[in-house]
């Protein structure tokens, strides 16, 4: 794959060269705190591949690759050997894209990845590896990361995040990110045994609803006294209407001795627990983001094999409207919205949650997420905020990722965006000058102010 190879226009190339060495902020990941804090150098490739990415496993999978060779016992060169097979012939998959800049970013080298080069790939890594010592820790220095917040459920003790803070060999800013998907899944078996861990981790009994509120805000103070800029929420249900504090604590209240909740009472208590939140994030002035339209875990034969995050979740339907409207409206007429993100897995709707967006302060969309992060999706979002709000606040790319070499693709961002606006430049659409900062403007100074 060519270098540069999504700018297709000469204003794009001028632009990109004004952004392309600007810090990264990460502003959302799955990378491990406990791994970057005890930085171990990786052993091969296919270690850092295909470890816990399961982007890739995903798409091996889809191209017939045996689980054995995934996420099996099958030793790690099997397993990158069958990767390189797959990659060859998934042609417009991001992942050809991602990989090859990884491969050149990284380990300097400019091969094609398929079946033929793949022995020819593995040993020119292994040795780099082995010559740099390559580790989580170089690999974001290497990348311009200024700054990352990991994924961090509310229950956590964020004693890896104490450890980093308290290093003084290493500059990057790694934040928690208070992440509520567990306190809102009253419907799971384990629901009971997750609130014995809230209990654990604010030494304070939960014996009812209120009790249950108290814990969660002494919680989201301490992961603010820990650095703590932002919250998420990525749940697979949006609530349809608001249940006042009387029907969500009964509903709650019997989820504690494991009775089971309808589709009505379930609703109506997420509808409370959202607005709540909103509330604490207000008085925090949390960026808040908004994960939607997601299924988890759709296989369940894998899922009981491997348990969450093994690449079988995927696009749910398009999140209503109407319900959405409804829930941002509440919030900004009981507390007004801190500053908060949509991102929507179906493109479908994407258009009409921008317009929603557009309805209230403080509300904007984020980047194009997960099975939409590719190269139309990109663009496609771009345009849409484009065209339904101001360009100028979109606070850019993020890599939503567990994999220390996905940094990539906030350059693979950069080219896109930098070739978008440098359509318009050369159409006679925009402003040469105004296009030099609004490239910087998304690329890094809107989320960097976020974290001043």
């Amino acid at each position: 794959m060519e270098k540069n190879a999504f700018l297709k226009n000469e204003t794009a190339k001028k632009l990109y060269e004004t952004v392309s060495e600007l810090p990264i902020v990460d502003y959302h990941c799955h990378l491990s705190p406990k791994e970057i804090y005890e930085d171990q150098p990786f052993r091969n490739i296919g270690e850092i591949w295909l470890g816990a990415d399961h982007y890739k496993w995903r798409l091996m999978r889809t191209a017939g690759v045996e689980e054995e060779q995934i996420t099996g016992n099958a030793s790690y060169k099997d397993k990158f050997l069958r990767y390189c097979e797959a990659l060859e012939f998934a042609a417009g998959n991001p992942l050809y894209h991602w990989s090859h800049m990884e491969l050149m970013k990284y380990f300097h080298i400019d091969l094609v990845i398929k079946k033929e080069n793949a022995e020819k790939i593995w040993d020119q890594a292994n040795a780099y590896i082995e010559k740099t010592k390559m580790s989580p820790r170089k690999l974001m220095e290497q990348s311009g990361t200024e700054l990352l917040c990991t994924t961090d459920d509310v229950a956590d003790d964020l004693v890896w995040h104490q450890k980093i803070a308290e290093d003084p060999s290493f500059r990057i800013r790694v934040l928690p990110t208070f992440r509520t998907d567990r306190l809102f899944q009253i419907r799971q078996s384990d629901y009971p045994a997750y609130l014995v861990q809230l209990e654990q981790s604010s030494k304070r009994k939960i014996n009812d609803y209120e009790g249950f509120k108290q814990v969660i805000q002494e919680r989201l103070s301490y992961f603010v006294k820990m650095g703590c800029r932002c919250a998420d929420i990525g749940i697979s249900e949006f609530p349809d209407r608001i249940a006042d504090d009387k029907e969500a604590g009964r509903t709650f209240e019997a989820a504690m001795k494991g009775e089971a909740a309808t589709d009505d009472q379930y609703r109506g208590f997420i509808g409370n627990l959202y607005l709540y939140l909103a509330k604490l994030y207000k008085k925090e002035h949390l960026l808040s983001q908004w994960h939607l339209g997601a299924i988890r875990n759709c296989n369940s034969n894998l899922y009981q094999r491997l348990g969450a995050d093994c690449g079988v979740d995927c696009m749910g339907n398009p999140i209503n409207g109407n319900d959405l409207i409804r829930m941002l409206d509440a919030i900004d007429h009981s507390c007004g919205l801190t500053d908060t993100v949509l991102y929507s897995l179906n493109e479908t709707g994407s258009a009409q949650i921008a317009s929603i967006a557009g309805a209230f302060p403080n509300v904007r969309c984020g980047a194009s997420w997960w099975f939409c992060d590719h190269k139309r999706g990109i663009e496609n979002e771009i345009r849409i905020i484009a065209e339904n709000a101001s360009l100028g606040n979109f606070y850019g790319m993020l890599t939503d990722s567990r994999s220390f070499l996905s940094y990539v693709r906030h350059d693979y961002f950069r080219q896109i965006l930098c070739n978008v606006i440098g359509q318009w430049v050369e159409a006679g659409e925009y402003d040469r000058e105004s296009a030099v900062k609004l490239a910087k403007k998304i690329s890094y100074e809107n989320i960097r102010q976020v974290f001043a």
